[in-house]
């Protein structure tokens, strides 16, 4: 990680403090509750973490990838379901706006999502086309001056609360993937969007996702995101830069991670000593650190690639994939050092655990990250 300017790192710190003295301490709350306190979204817009993909001009703070992988990472270091809202919003929410929309779709919608009075969802997964997202089923048929919406999507983070959805849907069968789908700005409000069935999940409680139905859905020709037909690409587009962003996520879960278990193995006596001293923890600490600040250099190695014009597909799948994995090894490993403690709901370790699940699965499964990974390298060595 190169060092930061001192813009970006006054805010990292105003988000570590953020993150440490004011979000964490409703962590168990948020947890027991399953929701987030208003307080903590109220102070969350007013310190600008909605508006942070967002350009100046329409009232964000327009962090690159790099800048957003800084801020994501330290809120990575609390409640998971809390960070969910946030880098929903900001990363997949908004990146197809910033980067795709027409000049009028911006004017309209950035400003309210910056300052976070509208929140916003990512609508590409189906019961038949989630890793494959090539297999869509929801289509928009063009009638008059509006596409009409027919279709399904599920799995949709900030699906229950948000106000306007990127959406994907089949606008030319024969086309398919190669100019037949299209990306479109939907609004909650719009007549045929129906929020369904709100799921229950294993982890991220205070995060909501669901269904949302579209039946007849009246979506007007302006709010197209980028050309017709190029919806597929502009997908690809960005879940590259939201899979970079939630390994910086993971990373961030790492080191609050390695930070508790530390502190519990010098406190934790057994047999006389504080197990910090056994050789076996130890290593498993080492092993946890290391593998962290690999997933770390993975991590803004894509960032950077990405800022500096990149589309880094490749980089961005190899970031997603290690530090997901070592998300997961690492809280197995933090919930081993602290014993039958970590089993324990009241301990951090234990959410840490189930919530680290899911990283493996969203923003495209980890399987599909290899395959993703092997065609480029592949490609690049082929006679």
């Amino acid at each position: 990680m190169i060092a930061l300017n001192e813009e970006l790192e006054q805010m990292r710190i105003m988000i570590r403090d953020f993150v440490e003295y004011e979000v964490e301490p409703y962590a168990q709350q948020i947890e027991e509750e399953d929701a987030i306190p208003e307080h903590l979204v109220e102070k969350a817009k007013e310190l600008g973490m909605f508006g942070l993909s967002i350009p100046e001009e329409y009232g964000g703070i327009g962090l690159n990838t790099y800048g957003k992988a800084v801020v994501l990472e330290q809120l990575g270091r609390t409640h998971n379901g809390f960070v969910s809202l946030i880098s929903a919003h900001t990363g997949i929410g908004s990146t197809g706006l910033v980067k795709l929309a027409s000049d009028y779709l911006k004017e309209k919608y950035l400003p309210e999502m910056a300052a976070g009075r509208k929140i916003a969802a990512f609508a590409l997964s189906e019961p038949g086309a989630g890793s494959d997202a090539t297999n869509l089923a929801t289509k928009a048929v063009k009638k008059g001056d509006k596409w009409i919406l027919n279709g399904m999507k599920h799995f949709i983070t900030n699906g229950p609360i948000a106000d306007v959805f990127t959406v994907f849907a089949v606008t030319d069968k024969e086309k398919g993937a190669k100019g037949g789908i299209t990306a479109f700005l939907v609004e909650k409000e719009f007549p045929g969007l129906i929020v369904g069935k709100v799921d229950k999940k294993m982890g991220l409680r205070g995060s909501f996702t669901s269904q949302i139905i579209f039946e007849d859905c009246e979506v007007p020709e302006e709010n197209v995101i980028g050309e017709v037909g190029h919806g597929y690409s502009s997908a690809l587009r960005i879940l590259g830069e939201g899979r970079t962003t939630l390994a910086a996520r993971s990373v961030g879960s790492c080191d609050k991670l390695i930070e508790l278990s530390a502190r519990y193995a010098q406190e934790r006596i057994q047999f006389g000593r504080a197990i910090a001293k056994n050789q076996g923890i130890q290593w498993i600490i080492a092993e946890m650190a290391t593998e962290t600040e690999a997933a770390r250099a993975l991590t803004y190695r894509a960032a950077s690639l990405i800022d500096s014009g990149n589309k880094a597909i490749k980089e961005a799948s190899m970031a997603k994939l290690f530090a997901t994995e070592v998300f997961n090894k690492v809280a197995d490993k933090a919930v081993q050092i602290h014993g039958g403690m970590g089993y324990m709901a009241e301990y951090p370790v234990e959410r840490f655990y189930r919530d680290a699940r899911i990283t493996k699965i969203y923003e495209g499964t980890n399987e599909i990250q290899k395959i993703i990974i092997s065609q480029r390298v592949l490609e690049e060595y082929a006679k």
